[in-house]
């Protein structure tokens, strides 16, 4: 797997690429938002299977990250993108999430401490999966606007929610809460018929679809 890999702190990027790399992933480094757009749209490479990118990058220590990767997305349809935050910023999740597609992902970046949840949200997109840090989630539910329906939801059925929004299927669900898949699917049915929104067998469809309805 090619891995672009966009972090301007040295000490970070230097682990990112070694863990990336014990586990079989080759790696293009930048640190910078200009050289993160030209290496993604490089015509002349084969081209990332994924982007990890930090949102604040030189030059402007903005968001110039993000609006790079989101630029090569929109030029390379599909581009898979991991997003990188020291913080949980809900307008940069709804602007990756604005497309309505998969291949997405955000996470925090005390979340990366951990490699096998790091390396697994890096398959995952890669794989054109969604994955959401469960912090950015818990904000996301809590929207006024959202409130509403989502008031409606059991305490069991918000922890099936946010967990089926980090993008885990029924059986991952199901290990993370210590009940049965069938109790799951349930739950999920419940939850889509709350909420209005038509169930899919599509698991990242699915997730797109609930963190949708939420962000609106």
């Amino acid at each position: 797997m090619r891995v672009v890999l966009a972090e301007d702190l040295f000490i970070l990027r230097d682990w990112l690429i070694r863990t990336l790399k014990e586990h079989g992933c080759e790696v293009v480094a930048v640190d910078n938002g200009p050289a993160l757009l030209r290496e993604l749209l490089d015509e002349d490479g084969p081209g990332p299977d994924v982007a990890v990118v930090d949102v604040r990058l030189p030059p402007t220590f903005s968001d110039e990250g993000l609006q790079a990767a989101l630029e090569a997305r929109r030029r390379r349809p599909g581009l898979p993108i991991l997003v990188l935050s020291q913080y949980v910023e809900q307008l940069y999740a709804n602007e990756l999430l604005a497309g309505g597609e998969g291949a997405i992902g955000y996470l925090l970046k005390d979340r990366v401490t951990n490699t096998e949840q790091f390396i697994d949200a890096v398959r995952r997109v890669a794989a054109g999966g969604t994955v959401m840090d469960p912090q950015v989630i818990s904000k996301l539910l809590s929207r006024s606007d959202a409130r509403g329906m989502i008031g409606e939801l059991t305490r069991r059925e918000r922890e099936v929610l946010e967990l089926m929004a980090e993008g885990r299927s029924n059986a991952a669900v199901a290990v993370g809460l210590h009940i049965s898949e069938s109790a799951v699917a349930k739950h999920t049915a419940s939850i889509f018929g709350k909420l209005q929104i038509s169930p899919s067998a599509d698991d990242n469809r699915r997730v797109l679809a609930v963190l949708a309805y939420l962000k609106r």
